[in-house]
């Protein structure tokens, strides 16, 4: 059996450790007998197996960050000059800026005097999840206007050519939802394929994940396409989608499960994958993502409580998925990732192998 084989149960993925592999073949392997007898060396690799993932199957720790690192649904642009900016939920948008992925500064708000044109969506310039891409020296943000569990709810576009609080312009209204509709319109994630065509994700429980295609030239009147769906009867808890093509394969990651109670969060990210922009996703088993498919990419260890909320972009050191976590080793009490606890929710960072054709965080 090869020692670096990668071990899949249960959807999780690992890869064993030395260490363990070590152990394993001092106490365990008689050669005498393997040799010789086919039964011993097939229960022999059975419980290489099941050993050396029960001991090395964790996720990894984020990558250090320091600074002003408190964010919620972050989103992640590089500009022309190197610098780095996280956007992410807050008021009017909270800003923050990074010479190096590493330190982070709080920089402000996108509109730090209010967005009038979402008022009838949004509390107090409390504005959700933003998407950044960075576009010829431009940025543009999606993002979204909603209150918990309702469905009028809005997704906007802004603008700036340098990032700064209060440079930005409203470009206007994407999409939006309304009382009766079986999806929502929050969470947007825009992607631009290999050939320039665009699509914007977005959802958030109800009837799940949808997919807008640009391709006519404009959102308006774009086909909205069904890509990611709890199983029916049971939870409808999927959001936060994010889309990457690496080679051939298109990916669709979306955040499951409970999200913004603090200590008792049980979000985690999930995966599938197509050969085609619009699907069907499927997960590593085959189940399509309509049907409740999804596999896990990140999900709590450690201190690492409620992973999700992700971005993934490309960076010169390859792939990168940023994520929001609460911090158990901060506050043990917090029943909520905002207010009073907020300071728990922090910026988490890995980069992304898609070696396997599936993506593993390192």
């Amino acid at each position: 059996m090869e020692a670096s084989a990668l071990i899949v149960i249960t959807g999780v993925r690992c890869t064993p450790r030395k260490s363990v592999q070590k152990f394993i073949y001092s106490w365990w392997i008689r050669p005498e007998v393997a040799t010789t007898d086919p039964l011993y060396a097939m229960m022999l690799s059975l419980l290489l197996l099941l050993v050396q993932c029960a001991f090395a199957c964790a996720f990894p720790e984020p990558l250090p960050v320091t600074g002003n690192v408190t964010v919620h649904d972050p989103t992640i642009c590089k500009d022309y000059n190197g610098t780095y900016w996280v956007f992410s939920t807050g008021t009017g948008i909270d800003i923050r800026s990074s010479p190096d992925r590493i330190h982070w500064t709080y920089e402000g708000a996108v509109f730090p005097d209010g967005s009038p044109w979402a008022d009838g969506y949004a509390v107090d310039n409390f504005l959700w999840a933003p998407d950044c891409t960075y576009i010829n020296g431009e940025f543009w943000l999606y993002y979204a206007a909603s209150t918990s569990g309702s469905t009028e709810s809005a997704i906007f576009l802004a603008k700036s050519s340098t990032g700064a609080p209060g440079s930005w312009s409203n470009v206007g209204l994407v999409i939006a939802t309304v009382a009766n509709d079986t999806f929502n319109a929050i969470d947007p994630n825009l992607f631009i394929d290999t050939n320039g065509d665009w699509y914007l994700s977005f959802g958030s429980f109800f009837s799940g994940i949808k997919l807008l295609d640009r391709s006519t030239g404009n959102w308006t009147g774009s086909p909205i396409i069904p890509v990611a769906e709890r199983a029916p009867g049971g939870t409808n808890a999927i959001e936060g989608s994010g889309m990457y093509k690496s080679y051939d394969n298109y990916y669709l990651f979306s955040s499951w499960d409970a999200c913004c109670i603090g200590i008792k969060d049980t979000y985690n990210v999930r995966v599938g994958r197509s050969s085609n922009v619009t699907g069907p996703y499927k997960d590593q088993n085959g189940t399509n993502l309509t049907d409740g498919g999804g596999t896990l990419v990140l999900g709590n260890h450690d201190h690492v409580i409620g992973p999700g909320g992700e971005d993934l972009f490309t960076d010169i050191d390859g792939p990168i998925m940023i994520y929001h976590y609460f911090n158990s080793s901060i506050n043990q009490n917090c029943t909520s990732d905002f207010g009073n606890c907020s300071f728990a929710v922090q910026l988490g960072i890995n980069r992304v192998n898609f070696s396997t054709g599936w993506p593993v965080l390192v």
